[in-house]
């Protein structure tokens, strides 16, 4: 007994079973089934952010586009305007236009439509509107290209309208500008 503890010890050999083939099998199909969704949600991602991106440049491209259809009308030498003061303090700047041909609309100032409302824009063509566009309701000074050529419209009419416009005026106008002739 006193011998024991100067006798050195050897380790005991345990023998771990070893993986089953079917085991190992099961994780690589689990690895690349996880590897497919991830990929598959990276490339869904990636086409998601690329329309995106695309949606943002048409529409950039196209209000440049408005922007510089607005300056050429209201910078043309052949337009004057005049300033209109309207009800509720809003006031008015109708181009006077010597050929016909898409007008514009700035300087409209006051609160804003209501939410779930828009300022819509009519042609009168005496008594008959027809629509010339929409207004920005966030924002309470603006410069606006009318859509359409005025042809024969004696004035410009502004009604609140539901959100998206309306085809016919659903309110009376908020203001009517004669458009100078």
């Amino acid at each position: 007994m006193a011998r024991v503890p100067a006798v050195r010890q050897d380790v005991p050999r345990v023998r771990l079973p070893a993986p089953s083939r079917a085991l190992t099998r099961r994780l690589g199909h689990w690895a690349l089934a996880a590897c497919v969704a991830a990929a598959a949600g990276l490339a869904g991602t990636t086409v998601w952010q690329h329309t995106r991106a695309d949606d943002a440049g048409r529409r950039e491209s196209a209000a440049r586009q408005r922007a510089d259809d607005l300056a050429a009308v209201l910078s043309a030498p052949d337009v004057a305007s005049r300033h209109v003061r309207l009800a509720d303090g809003a006031a008015g700047t109708p181009p006077r236009l010597q050929e016909p041909r898409p007008g514009g609309l700035r300087g409209l100032r006051d609160g804003g439509a209501a939410r779930g409302k828009v300022y819509q824009l009519w042609f009168d063509d005496s008594g008959t509107m027809r629509p010339a566009g929409l207004m920005d309701s966030h924002r309470a000074a603006q410069a606006v290209l009318l859509d359409g050529s005025p042809g024969g419209a004696s004035a410009v009419g502004i009604t609140v309208e539901p959100a998206g416009g309306s085809a016919r005026p659903t309110s009376a106008p908020v203001a009517l500008m004669e458009l100078p002739v």
